[in-house]
């Protein structure tokens, strides 16, 4: 069994094998004026992430995704065993490295597990959510404490185990955190899943690898990260066009399809494939009715979805049994549907920090005859 203590620390050439108090006070703040200019952090991608090195601290500022011009979250870092600055800038203070945090994310307890942070997990929330074994075995010993639901977390046990942060996920027109705000822990808002790129998300790493004492191993990571999505995207570019493909599945009454500046719909572009709405402007989901995604994208060539299933593959019959008119995809009548059950693979946890992984899926669906394209990892082919 897994132990706090064993843990490994997660060297360079295992990243190639496996290859952010209160919110009110500083939501919609302008840019801090601070004593000294600092020294910028560089940061390749990201659009929504300002980090400042300053003598005694760091400043990071999160751009609000939702309403442009406007400060989401403002921070400032201290080296915890450091004496504070005086004349800080107007922002959440928080202690660095952070020895204890509540972490409302599968994504984001992947990510520190792999950086070898488990330990500094000490509450979750939406515990059937999360995958890792090391969360559960440790949340089953009583290790680390289950708040229940993300959405309205027991707070009485976020404060039995008195965290120094709680990592959560911003969403536009939430109305704030409720409770969680009054408790007086920093709230650190993850919002990298509104960048608009599969690399910008994946370079706000750095970020949290300031906030848990681990930059050089995040800086290399990324590194790692970046390179290996560089290359994928560069076999992509030499194999020519690649196929047209649809993406996930209608809910509901709604088929959510990925806007073209959406993560999903940039992949498909760096993967050499053609997407119906590559010129959309949206970053996030398009929701359209079934007859308008049959007349735009019931010609693509690939049908590429998500779905969940605890103890079973989809098949055809069963994918058919959901809504009839799937049947009118050409990709469903020519059987080139592949499907991504989250349950059974890693898609949530890895693809966010590790697009580099996502990208080799979607270039083997997109280029089926390229060679040395690695092995599928997240999707598979449906079955009869």
């Amino acid at each position: 069994m897994l132990t706090r203590s064993n843990i490994p620390r997660l060297t360079a050439a295992v990243f190639i094998s496996i290859v952010f108090a209160v919110l009110a006070s500083c939501k919609g703040g302008n840019t801090a004026v601070t004593s000294d200019a600092g020294d910028t952090i560089p940061l390749r991608y990201s659009s929504l992430l300002t980090i400042v090195d300053h003598h005694g601290y760091t400043l990071v500022e999160i751009k609000n995704p939702w309403r442009q011009g406007r400060i989401l979250h403002r921070y400032v870092l201290v080296p915890r065993d450091a004496d504070m600055p005086a004349n800080l800038p107007h922002a959440t203070i928080l202690r660095t490295p952070i020895k204890r945090a509540a972490v409302f994310t599968t994504v984001h307890c992947s990510l520190l597990t792999t950086l070898g942070r488990g330990e500094n997990i000490v509450a979750v929330a939406d515990l059937k959510y999360i995958k890792i074994p090391y969360i559960q075995q440790h949340v089953k010993s009583g290790d680390i404490a289950d708040c229940g639901g993300g959405l309205n977390p027991v707070v009485e046990k976020i404060m039995d185990v008195k965290p120094d942060a709680i990592l959560l996920s911003p969403f536009e027109n939430s109305g704030g955190y409720g409770r969680v705000e009054e408790i007086d822990i920093p709230i650190v808002e993850c919002a990298e899943y509104m960048e608009n790129s599969p690399l910008a998300r994946a370079e706000w790493m750095k970020f949290y690898g300031l906030l848990f004492g681990e930059q050089q191993q995040t800086d290399s990571l990324f590194a790692v990260v970046d390179s290996c999505y560089h290359a994928l995207k560069g076999m992509a570019a030499r194999a020519g066009e690649g196929r047209s493909v649809l993406i996930d599945r209608i809910v509901g009454s709604v088929w959510y399809v990925p806007g073209g500046k959406s993560t999903l719909g940039q992949m498909v572009t760096d993967a050499g494939g053609r997407y119906p709405w590559a010129a959309d402007e949206h970053g996030g989901s398009l929701s359209l009715p079934f007859e308008t995604v049959l007349e735009q994208a019931g010609h693509c060539d690939v049908w590429m979805y998500r779905y969940s299933a605890f103890d079973h593959e989809q098949n055809y019959s069963e994918l058919l049994s959901q809504h009839h008119g799937y049947s009118q995809l050409k990709a469903f009548r020519n059987r080139e549907v592949y499907g991504c059950n989250v349950e059974q693979s890693l898609f949530y946890e890895e693809s966010p920090f590790r697009p580099d992984y996502l990208l080799g899926d979607f270039i083997q669906i997109l280029h089926p005859d390229i060679p040395n394209a690695p092995n599928l990892r997240y999707y598979k082919k449906l079955s009869e």
